[in-house]
């Protein structure tokens, strides 16, 4: 019986490598683009809630953006409690920098998320803007990244950049990678970037969407109760007609740290039970499917010994190398997925305890719990 589960784990790790969208390799970057003749005018929507902290870092940087054509930044304050929007408004003004709008958000409606109903009201003050670039607060925009977004939209409707995220301590090295590769296994890019190809993704830090694609979708109310709204939007954009595209970033970083253990807890469990559609049978499926690509193979190493189990693993490993090297970490680290994926199987249980508990998906003292 090992013998043939060590075989299972073996074929999954070769389906999993050659047959799954190469969904760990790192090349989809920005695609090629022309400079546009006329280039199409831009609004920036910034949902920022209690966000001092980072601002200075990220509202500066994106307030230096060069861009050819008109644009310009709305910081959407939402019902902030540390002077975000009277911070955000010092660090606007300068001579050359895009013109930035402070404006506040009506009381959050029943069925809305914090944040997109704080989009919502970005995206009506943006008026007749031909794209509308939705990025986080935490995002620190290089140089040009604005232009380049724009340049390399082309007939695209969507385009969003997985942000560089940050991996400082030893915590955010061991997990933050992994979160980034996990995605991508659920989304991998090049379907989500293949025009024939169902597969619908979009990296919230990060997204640039035409007006008419986002108007022809039902703007942002038809994903309004969606906690990972990123992903609802793109299927949304997707199913209305509209081709998206999502890839790494190399110049857009997220300056949001998680230094404990803790904090990156948080951060999984707030939504992986969402992620799940909130269905304990999906949930028993996670958890099962977890164990057998992940934990499977070291487990029977160790104990049989297993040399198809052992070849699975370092296929496993193999296939982190990529994500390892994109992040600067030591590419052994891909040894050590079955222990990232066994926390990260006790997060998505967790998750589903909150919600069961009536805790909710939450954020910065709002819980969504209709979501």
């Amino acid at each position: 019986m090992l013998t043939v589960l060590g075989w299972l784990t073996l074929v999954v790790w070769l389906g999993l490598a050659f047959g799954h969208g190469w969904f760990w390799r790192t090349d989809q970057r920005l695609p090629p683009s022309a400079r546009p003749v006329e280039w199409p005018s831009v609004a920036v929507v910034v949902p920022a809630r209690d966000e001092a902290a980072v601002l200075p870092t990220t509202l500066p940087a994106l307030l230096a953006q060069r861009y050819p054509g008109r644009a310009r930044v709305i910081l959407v304050d939402d019902d902030s409690g540390d002077g975000t929007g009277d911070l955000a408004r010092r660090l606007g003004g300068a001579p050359d920098a895009l013109p930035l709008t402070v404006v506040t958000p009506d009381p959050l409606p029943a069925g809305w998320t914090g944040k997109l109903w704080a989009a919502a009201r970005g995206v009506a003050e943006a008026g007749t803007a031909e794209f509308v670039l939705l990025t986080d607060a935490d995002i620190e925009h290089g140089p040009g990244s604005l232009e380049t977004l724009v340049a390399a939209c082309g007939e695209r409707d969507l385009v969003s950049q997985m942000a560089v995220l940050r991996t400082e301590t030893p915590w955010e090295r061991l997990i933050v990678p992994a979160f980034v590769y996990f995605f991508a296994m659920l989304y991998p890019f090049r379907r989500v970037n293949n025009p024939r190809s169902r597969v619908a993704a979009a990296a919230g830090g990060c997204v640039l969407v035409r007006r008419g694609a986002l108007e022809r979708a039902g703007g942002l109310a038809a994903v309004r109760g969606a906690v990972i709204d990123d992903v609802a939007l793109a299927r949304a954009v997707s199913a209305a007609g509209g081709r998206t595209w999502l890839g790494f970033a190399t110049n857009v970083r997220s300056v949001r740290p998680y230094p404990r253990l803790s904090d990156l807890w948080q951060m999984v469990a707030r939504t992986a039970y969402t992620q799940l559609r909130h269905s304990p049978l999906v949930l028993a499926g996670t958890v099962v499917g977890l164990a057998l690509v992940f934990l499977a193979p070291p487990v029977l190493t160790f104990t049989g010994p297993s040399w198809p189990a052992l070849a699975a693993w370092v296929l496993m490993a193999a296939t982190f190398v990529p994500i390892a090297r994109y992040y600067r970490q030591w590419p052994v680290l891909g040894a050590l997925l079955p222990v990232t994926a066994l926390l990260y199987t006790v997060m998505t249980l967790d998750s589903a305890r909150r919600h069961f508990a009536g805790r909710g998906a939450g954020w910065k003292g709002r819980n969504y719990l209709s979501t």
